[in-house]
């Protein structure tokens, strides 16, 4: 081997082995976060209301008010939309169209049913049982009316009531509009307890619903183990209409964690989608006849939106 050669083998050797100076140390970037609830440090999550961002609140009015017939409802206070985009957890954002508008939402507040029992659960005031996940996931997935009355028999109004307005939810609160509300058995027999801002027996805002399910991503619905369990109630919904009849054919891959309700002319949606290419919270309360082809038209263009949106953001 000539000199010239040895030499640079030498020096290759020698480079490879020192170490880097301290201002050339790369800095590690932490991977996606692709599971959820979130693992991010509970006092770091920001608050669903100053997430708001005046471009993604545009960029949301623009993709609804495109459809005239939307923005006519949504003019006349019978339909409400909330996203928040979750592409990046460290920066999450959010948008809404009366977002404090209560109106009736069916089937939808039995997440708050579920909640409360999983609250109770954790308290030691209710023994968990075979059976009562049987119900809580029977109540979710198939929304079984049945069900709910079981649990709503064993928690009790005032236990419910008590879960929405603690602190530590804060889910139904009246400088806000009110928010998650079960204030009747879904049976025809009970008593009715509407909510004290608009007398509404089974009632929501996207708002505070949206504020659920991000709370619920972040494992801060009770704790993170109980928000795990209840995203499994969540999971894999067996009723395929509204938003999952359009969301299972455009985002086959990911997980949907799901509630919606229906009433007459009331329908009402809500999903956490997360997958490898989608991450975000979708929530639509709407009062009109066409309601269910609405909603899947309403998810094809917000998932349109966020890839576009996602494709044009700097994060």
């Amino acid at each position: 081997m000539s000199i010239k050669p040895l030499l640079l083998f030498s020096f290759f050797v020698i480079f490879a082995c020192t170490p880097l100076a301290q201002e050339e140390v790369p800095v590690l970037v932490s991977p996606p976060i692709l599971s959820v609830p979130i693992n991010i440090a509970p006092d770091t999550v920001p608050y669903l209301r100053n997430i708001i961002q005046p471009d993604f609140q545009q960029v949301l009015q623009n993709a609804m008010f495109s459809n005239e017939r939307w923005k006519r409802l949504i003019q006349q206070k019978k339909m409400a939309i909330g996203v928040v985009d979750l592409s990046n957890p460290y920066q999450p954002q959010y948008a809404r169209l009366n977002g404090n508008v209560m109106m009736y939402a069916a089937s939808l507040p039995k997440i708050a049913i579920l909640l409360a029992v999983m609250d109770g659960i954790e308290k030691g005031e209710i023994t968990e049982t075979p059976e009562l996940q049987v119900s809580m996931r029977q109540m979710i997935s198939r929304s079984s009316n049945s069900a709910a009355t079981e649990l709503i028999d064993l928690v009790g109004f005032e236990n419910i009531e008590k879960v929405l307005k603690s602190p530590e939810y804060d889910l139904y609160d009246e400088q806000f509009g009110g928010g998650l509300w079960v204030g009747k058995r879904y049976a025809k027999t009970g008593e009715r307890r509407p909510d004290p801002l608009k007398g509404i027996s089974h009632g929501a805002t996207v708002t505070q619903v949206c504020r659920f399910y991000y709370m619920m991503a972040y494992g801060k619905l009770v704790s993170p183990e109980r928000s795990s369990q209840m995203l499994d109630y969540m999971d894999n919904p067996e009723i395929n209409h509204k938003f999952v009849n359009t969301l299972k054919k455009r985002a086959p891959k990911a997980h949907l964690y799901r509630k919606s309700g229906t009433w007459q002319n009331f329908h009402a949606d809500s999903v956490l989608v997360w997958g490898p290419e989608r991450r975000y919270i979708l929530v639509v309360l709407l009062e009109d006849a066409d309601g269910e082809s609405i909603l899947r038209n309403v998810a094809s263009v917000i998932d349109n939106m966020l890839n576009t949106h996602e494709a044009g953001a700097d994060l």
